[in-house]
């Protein structure tokens, strides 16, 4: 069964952490990529916390994405086991679902992620919202299709269309955005590894 996460309890975390490490909230905004009003906004419950916000504050902080999420560390050493179905729901937004399939696990290079992206038809036609975070993304297309665009390091923008069986790499530290499309969600498995990150212990 998959666990769900509390909103208010992960930014009360975040606040705790914070405060016992000395950080100001600006300091704390300036190293998510945010206005200090957006930065208080989140911290504070006010907003939903997206994946990629959670992620930057872990950095920040020194613990890991699961930590702040669950309150607790990551244990299982050498492997981890999840059946189908269970795992971590992560809102990274509100539309997209995102199942940590590996939340257990005691390692800090990389997150594997059961995606589910519904079709909206808003965004066809449309520039697609851009994500940013540190390091490498793999996305393999189990269900669906969706478009795929991305910001190279000239400042290039690239369109995409993917599949089932499709596998898309790339540096995620670049604008990168994913929509499904042909009136259908998509699922997808995502792994994000991180930069300069330990081996599994």
């Amino acid at each position: 069964m998959a666990a769900e996460i509390n909103n208010e309890e992960v930014a009360r975390r975040i606040r705790a952490l914070r405060e016992d490490l000395g950080i100001s909230m600006q300091e704390m905004a300036d190293a998510t990529g945010r206005t200090l009003a957006n930065y208080r906004d989140q911290e504070t419950g006010r907003a939903q916390i997206t994946f990629t916000f959670l992620s930057k504050c872990a950095d920040a902080l020194g613990v890991t994405e699961i930590e702040l999420l669950t309150g607790e560390s990551p244990h299982l050493k050498g492997y981890s086991l999840v059946r189908e179905g269970d795992g971590l729901n992560i809102n990274r937004n509100s539309y997209y679902e995102y199942l940590h399939k590996a939340p257990n696990l005691a390692q800090n290079h990389l997150d594997p992620f059961l995606v589910t992206a519904p079709y909206r038809e808003e965004e066809q036609d449309q520039p697609l919202h851009l994500s940013y975070h540190e390091g490498l993304e793999l996305d393999y297309i189990l269900e669906g299709r969706i478009r795929f665009q991305y910001v190279d390091d000239n400042g290039a923008l690239s369109e995409e269309i993917a599949g089932p069986g499709d596998t898309l790499l790339y540096n995620s530290a670049n604008g990168h955005g994913i929509s499904a499309i042909d009136g259908k969600p998509c699922r997808f498995l995502a792994v994000v590894v991180k930069p300069n990150s330990t081996e599994i212990r």
